[in-house]
């Protein structure tokens, strides 16, 4: 996924304007982004405050680093048990 360019404050006060009653498409083009994008941010950061959004967001970063460390060293078992295999 990409890096929004887009504060996790600045999302949640686009979707604060729109639950205040203001048109997505209006809000969207204020913010220079699409009105599904919008939609997209309210199904992600719908109800949260700009803390919760921002904690979100460093464990969700967190979860991908993780994600990655653990391939690597899955590739590194597997490639350990390959070399055993051979001697063996």
């Amino acid at each position: 996924m990409s890096k929004s360019k887009h504060s996790e404050a600045q999302i949640i006060a686009a979707l604060k304007q729109v639950e205040a009653g203001r048109t997505a498409d209006d809000v969207a083009r204020e913010c220079g982004v699409s009105k599904h994008t919008i939609y997209a941010w309210k199904a992600k950061f719908g109800g949260m405050e700009a803390s919760e959004a921002q904690r979100l967001r460093a464990l969700e970063d967190e979860n991908g680093r993780l994600k990655r460390l653990v391939a690597d060293l899955s590739l590194d078992r597997e490639m350990l048990k390959a070399v055993i295999a051979k001697k063996a």
